[in-house]
């Protein structure tokens, strides 16, 4: 008798082992990550201090760079702010959507909704998604925040706004009203977002207008906030103040994960859509924003992800802001639809391991007023430009690594490479214009 009730508890015993060893993966599987994406407008590539910066203080900033991943060769889709946007909801180049330029104030225009956008493609993971701050992709209802997959918006659509006026402010597609200084709304309408949805997963991208135009630093009293200029009417130290309210602001969502206990499941990205204005640190970049020299596309880029990617570590990898799209959705774990083939990479397994993926990346500008076409390749830049120049078009090649200023041509040596390039830009135009 006691044989068979010792063999009894030993069988209980084993079921309760093999029951425990199955439950115990999905207990202890980690969630999906929250996502925060940072966006800050026309930053210069110098402009932090873990960057160079040599008149700003940018202490949270530097943070992330400390606690994370630096990549010294992070380029922005596009050399304006609404190409970029384009190309980072879409995980695609954004001249398959006919976004090649800043929407103007009013157009009729915009990024059409798609069931693969990046925040609808969250979303269906079980994210909660928000964007606080500039969208910049469509003025027309249908083209709203909301319609791509935004379940939470607060914000502005155009391109720029002032940052003490109320008017022209969203809550969804709802007028919404400030008092104060906008960065600073902004930060407090995503810390807002995070404390309440933080039982995740979340994605929200703070797009703060910070430090495009008009130059307007904090704590101006009214009668010296006009800017009738509002591209020249101002100071580096206008500018400055402007990039520390928004430092600060970063400062405060940063606590705010520590606050709540995030911080470790919680991947931070923080970069700008486009190079610096003529008031931004864009060194040893030559030009700036509106161009497709290294000035108006290498912005400066952020990644921290704790436990996934090393701290106090820095990149050469190659990459772009349709990267981060792809990144996301891998983090996520979000199983792409076979109808959706994203046009960056993950770049999380490259950072992690601290090895480097070869790239061919490519941009284009088509206006009346510019006509620039650049690929990189490697080490090696190609840039034509076109219209604006005084005999025509001009063709070039850079060697990125002993020449980040683009000071030393050397297509005449390399005619090849230069013959190579233009086909493969050529090819590139073929495909993103027939929409393939």
């Amino acid at each position: 008798m006691a044989r068979h009730a010792t063999t009894i508890v030993s069988a209980l015993l084993l079921i309760i082992a093999i029951v425990m060893i199955a439950i115990v993966p999905v207990a202890t599987q980690t969630p999906p990550p929250n996502i925060v994406l940072i966006l800050m407008d026309d930053l210069g590539y110098a402009d932090i201090g873990s960057f160079g910066v040599p008149d700003a203080r940018t202490p949270n900033i530097d943070r992330l760079a400390r606690e994370g991943v630096k990549l010294t060769n992070f380029y922005a889709n596009g050399a304006n702010c609404s190409p970029t946007r384009a190309g980072f909801i879409t995980g695609r180049y954004q001249q398959r959507f006919g976004i090649e330029l800043p929407l103007a104030t009013g157009a009729v225009t915009g990024l059409p909704p798609s069931a693969t956008s990046l925040p609808q493609l969250l979303h269906q993971r079980g994210y909660t998604t928000a964007l606080i701050g500039k969208w910049h992709l469509g003025f027309r209802p249908e083209f709203h925040p909301n319609k791509h997959g935004f379940d939470e918006f607060w914000g502005f659509m155009a391109g720029s706004h002032d940052y003490y006026d109320p008017k022209d402010l969203f809550h969804n597609d709802q007028p919404a009203a400030m008092s104060g200084y906008l960065t600073d709304e902004l930060t407090t309408r995503a810390n807002a977002f995070i404390a309440d949805h933080q039982r995740g997963p979340f994605f929200i991208e703070v797009a703060y207008n910070a430090t495009h135009w008009p130059f307007q630093p904090p704590n101006l009293p009214p009668d010296k906030r006009a800017r009738p200029d509002v591209l020249h009417d101002g100071t580096r130290a206008d500018y400055v103040a402007m990039l520390e309210s928004a430092d600060k602001g970063i400062g405060q969502i940063l606590n705010q994960l520590d606050r709540l206990q995030l911080t470790r499941n919680t991947l931070v990205v923080f970069t700008s859509d486009n190079g610096g204005e003529w008031l931004s640190h864009n060194a040893p970049m030559f030009n700036r924003k509106s161009t497709l020299w290294e000035g108006g596309i290498r912005v400066p880029a952020l990644l921290r992800w704790p436990g996934q990617l090393p701290a106090h570590t820095v990149s050469k990898q190659v990459g772009i802001t349709m990267d981060l799209t792809a990144s996301f959705l891998a983090a996520a774990g979000v199983a792409l639809p076979s109808s959706y083939e994203p046009e960056g990479i993950n770049l999380l397994p490259a950072l992690k391991e601290g090895r480097i993926v070869d790239r061919t990346l490519f941009w284009r500008i088509k206006s009346p007023a510019r006509d620039q076409k650049a690929a990189r390749r490697g080490r090696w830049k190609y840039m034509r430009d076109g219209v604006g120049t005084v005999d025509g078009v001009h063709e070039f090649l850079f060697d990125l690594e002993q020449d980040v200023s683009e000071r030393q041509d050397q297509s005449v040596t390399h005619i090849p490479m230069l013959v190579e390039f233009r086909k493969l830009v050529s090819d590139w135009e073929a495909r993103v214009d027939a929409g393939k």
